[in-house]
């Protein structure tokens, strides 16, 4: 898509044009029977994209009961080689509409061309190819009993798909997330129910359009658009003919899930909140270590899961990885997503960037040293409207401030010296988080001892957001349970059982 073209699409809502998102339920696009919905606007300049339809217990009714009849029906009676087969062509439908879903993604996110074009598209396509290919290749444990007496029994496993699986997907990477956990869910023969982030309803709507398209049957891929309390979240996580439930967001809407789930004793995958640490030695390499930080605190304008919001620095280059920080973070060029130069877009909402407002104030009235940032910033013409805010980096907090403990979810960050290595590892655990972590150094003896006294999912040395899809996945303590990626997500999409043939 040329930029002229992006542009044009980019302008929807200021031309007079909408995009409404509608419910997707058994291979149909519907508006559903409640009659409510609600502003689809642009986090660019405030201008209305369409309308978004409020699901209810009809819908979500519809969809689970849609679902159920996939697995029983044609869904069900695909070999593992059909299945893969299909999801191949949803990654490469994917492909071949990216400029669709590339503007689709834009217009919620208002994120920049650049990030999405390399990041959220690609990975949303790839989690379908990866996770048919791990499923056609996977194996089971099998053990040969001896009994004595000349008898002995064969034990072998079985996986079988769990159900039918709950999605509830984040605003900050809608395409990607979701379909980390669409993939594998599909892939190991289950069918899916998906609530999008109210924020973001446009990619989830989209794909409808390419299962279709692939002959994906009906019922195995559902969207139903909608709130949390009393709304399609709600009624979703407490539907009984739901097997799975799987969540990526805060703690707190993921403990309510926790308890919705406990009706039925259906299991969970949580990926929640965190307040990710970066240890800074003094013999790292510091452009590298300058670069990775940029990246990690203010990339997606500060909404990654995995991004950096506390930053530790040993102190003999304290002083100068501050003046360092502070000159990239002040380089971001902040503008429209189809601009070349732009690579910092607004928050997703203009009631997010209160949010993270709140925080800005908060840093202050706690004693912050602001290096950079702390405002919303002028933005040209219609821009002015948008939820735009600056990066944003203090220094001088103690320990116990809120701004430090606390998940803001916005490009900023607080830096913060240190002396010793037991100290930095003392205060990158001092949090009830444990999603992710970044530890720089050149000596390999540190990086091995730093990184396995780090209370996380994920560790990265020497490089942030680096990820492998065949790893694990997850968080430790409240950033989440169990673990995605390659074979450690058949533990949550399939039930294993075990056969024993006596001999």
């Amino acid at each position: 898509m040329s930029v002229q073209a992006l542009h044009k699409t980019m302008q929807i809502g200021l031309d007079g044009a909408r995009r409404d998102a509608a419910h997707f339920i058994n291979g149909e696009f519907t508006q559903g029977t409640t009659g409510k919905s609600w502003e689809n606007r642009s986090p660019l300049d405030n201008s209305l994209i369409g309308r978004v339809p409020e699901g209810g217990r009809a819908e979500i009714d519809a969809a689970v009961t849609a679902a159920q009849a996939a697995l029983d029906g044609p869904w069900g009676a695909l070999t593992v080689g059909q299945r893969t087969d299909l999801l191949a062509a949803v990654a490469d439908e994917i492909t071949n509409r990216f400029d669709d879903f590339l503007a689709a993604e834009c217009l919620d996110t208002g994120k920049p061309y650049g990030l999405a074009s390399h990041i959220d598209i690609p990975r949303g396509a790839a989690n379908f190819k990866m996770f048919a290919d791990t499923v056609k290749n996977i194996s089971t444990e099998t053990f040969l009993l001896e009994q004595g007496g000349g008898r002995s029994a064969l034990n072998y496993g079985l996986r079988r798909p769990k159900g039918v699986i709950a999605v509830i997907s984040p605003w900050n990477l809608p395409l990607l997330l979701m379909t980390w956990k669409v993939g594998p869910a599909l892939a190991c023969g289950n069918t899916v129910v998906v609530k999008p982030s109210e924020e973001t309803p446009l990619t989830a709507t989209l794909l409808g359009e390419v299962m279709n398209k692939v002959g994906v049957p009906r019922g195995v891929y559902n969207v139903v658009h909608g709130l949390g309390p009393q709304s399609a979240g709600e009624f979703l996580t407490q539907h009984p003919g739901v097997n799975g439930i799987t969540f990526t967001g805060e703690t707190r809407t993921g403990e309510a899930i926790m308890r919705q789930a406990a009706l039925g004793v259906r299991q969970v995958s949580f990926e929640l909140g965190g307040k990710n640490p970066a240890l800074v030695f003094a013999d790292c390499d510091l452009d590298a270590a300058v670069e990775g930080t940029l990246r990690s605190a203010f990339s997606n304008c500060g909404q990654v899961c995995l991004g950096t919001e506390r930053i530790y620095v040993e102190r003999p280059i304290f002083d100068a990885f501050v003046a360092r920080l502070k000159a990239g973070a002040e380089a971001l060029k902040l503008g429209r997503p189809e601009d070349p130069a732009t690579n910092l877009g607004p928050l997703v909402s203009q009631e997010h960037r209160d949010k993270v407002l709140s925080y800005y104030r908060l840093a202050l009235e706690e004693g912050a040293t602001l290096v950079t940032g702390g405002r919303v910033p002028d933005m040209p013409g219609e821009l002015a409207h948008g939820a735009w805010i600056a990066p944003t980096i203090w220094t001088g907090l103690k320990d116990d401030a809120r701004v430090v403990n606390e998940e803001i979810f916005g490009p900023c960050c607080h830096i913060r010296p240190f002396d010793t290595e037991e100290e930095a590892v003392r205060l990158a655990n001092s949090t009830p988080y444990g999603l992710a972590a970044a530890v720089w150094t050149q000596s390999l003896s540190r990086a091995h001892r730093v990184a396995a006294k780090m209370e996380v999912g994920i560790c990265w040395v020497n490089s942030w957001f680096l990820r492998d899809l065949r790893t694990a996945f997850g968080g430790a303590k409240q950033s989440g349970i169990g673990r995605e990626g390659g074979l450690h997500s058949l533990e949550f999409y399939t039930e294993l059982s075990n056969v024993c043939i006596q001999l």
